[in-house]
């Protein structure tokens, strides 16, 4: 049956219902039912707006003979409404409610129930949006928990095992960024990978699985400096952004983490031969930058300079990742114009020079780039 017909239908029947009819709680609860239904399909916030105010009323006219679970239950549903509205809306006291609402129907809910496992993880990814907001390192803590909690009911073949190894490595991966825990940071890409493997080509969560796996990587390799991290980074990246076409509102953020990872394998090829050079001293005037020389192959710094000029005509001046791309544009074209102004011509400096230059290169600070998300 279309939404909309199933919406009125369920009007219809309320209409039929007024106060104190013994079926009024029945029709309320359908008619919240169908028009969160509606919401999902069509994304209208009037709908979600008013299946809230359906479940609210459901609620209180909800049977004194229930058993506490029909109660977690409708507490559950308020929540999740409450929390998409945060998500359209962005207004903090939804959020609190939707965290509020879930701590009790968590509470309610016995512990041998099929949708304990479900009212974990609503909780842990309302409390991961809190400390998004908020940063309070105990929100992150608690998620991390009731995230634990949740995987260990969704075993192997469970259908939703998948997004709670996501999630969970999304935490991770956010305390340590906030505490800089190399284990932390090591688990995230386990169950990323992991996560991945769930997650096959034409699953709607794909991408941002890629993505996130991707950014794991290539916050390891800036700590360890492993160039295998950095190629998969790449790789993984590329992968996402065919997934986030023109228009999608994830296309930015892959843009600026794909064009990141690029300009940061073109300063590491640099550095590496660098120091090679300036360590052996052995480099000779007419050798020292020949054809093929990283400093001649600017291919993954051209491609980033591309990625941030496309990522930032995406964006508009208001969005915090505009400033943020815009700054990177800048650091991008720097490093490319001083490339260009550094490498000293070959027929005009002495072995010495060019050994000195060779040492001096090596050592520079690279140009600093401004990575979109920790």
């Amino acid at each position: 049956m279309d939404s909309t017909d199933d919406v009125s239908r369920k009007r219809r029947r309320l209409d039929c219902c007024p106060p104190g009819h013994a079926d009024r709680y029945t029709a309320i609860y359908g008619l919240a039912n169908a028009l969160y239904n509606r919401f999902t399909e069509e994304s209208k916030s009037d709908d979600l707006s008013e299946a809230i105010t359906m479940y609210r009323a459901a609620l209180e006219l909800q049977p004194a003979e229930r058993v506490e679970h029909d109660r977690s239950c409708s507490l559950n549903e308020i929540a999740v409404c409450l929390s998409y509205r945060y998500d359209k809306n962005g207004v903090s006291d939804d959020l609190e409610e939707a965290i509020t609402l879930g701590r009790t129907a968590l509470e309610l809910c016995p512990q041998e129930h099929s949708d304990r496992g479900l009212y974990l993880y609503n909780l842990a990814c309302r409390l991961r949006k809190r400390f998004a907001e908020k940063a309070a390192i105990c929100d992150l803590e608690e998620a991390i928990e009731l995230h634990r909690a949740a995987l260990e009911l969704r075993p192997s073949g469970h259908a939703d095992r998948p997004s709670s190894l996501n999630q969970l490595a999304y935490c991770l991966s956010n305390r340590h960024h906030k505490n800089g825990v190399a284990d932390d940071l090591e688990e995230a890409i386990t169950l990323g990978c992991a996560a991945l493997e769930l997650h096959p080509p034409g699953h709607s969560d794909r991408g941002v699985c890629i993505y996130n796996l991707a950014c794991d990587l290539g916050k390891r390799f800036s700590k360890q400096a492993a160039v295998c991290d950095l190629e998969d980074a790449i790789e993984l990246h590329r992968a996402a952004l065919e997934l986030r076409p023109l228009g999608h509102s994830d296309r930015p953020s892959s843009l600026h983490e794909l064009a990141f990872c690029l300009s940061n394998r073109h300063v590491n090829r640099r550095v590496a031969d660098d120091l090679e050079e300036a360590t052996k001293f052995g480099c000779t005037a007419p050798e020292f930058c020949p054809p093929g020389h990283p400093d001649h192959d600017t291919a993954d710094l051209d491609e980033a300079i591309v990625l941030d000029r496309e990522a930032l005509q995406l964006l508009i001046p208001g969005d915090p990742r505009y400033d943020i791309s815009r700054q990177r544009l800048i650091a991008h074209l720097q490093l490319k114009i001083g490339l260009q102004r550094a490498i000293p011509s070959p027929n005009t400096v002495s072995h010495s020079e060019a050994i000195a230059y060779a040492y001096w290169h090596a050592m520079q600070p690279r140009c600093a780039i401004i990575p979109l998300y920790g």
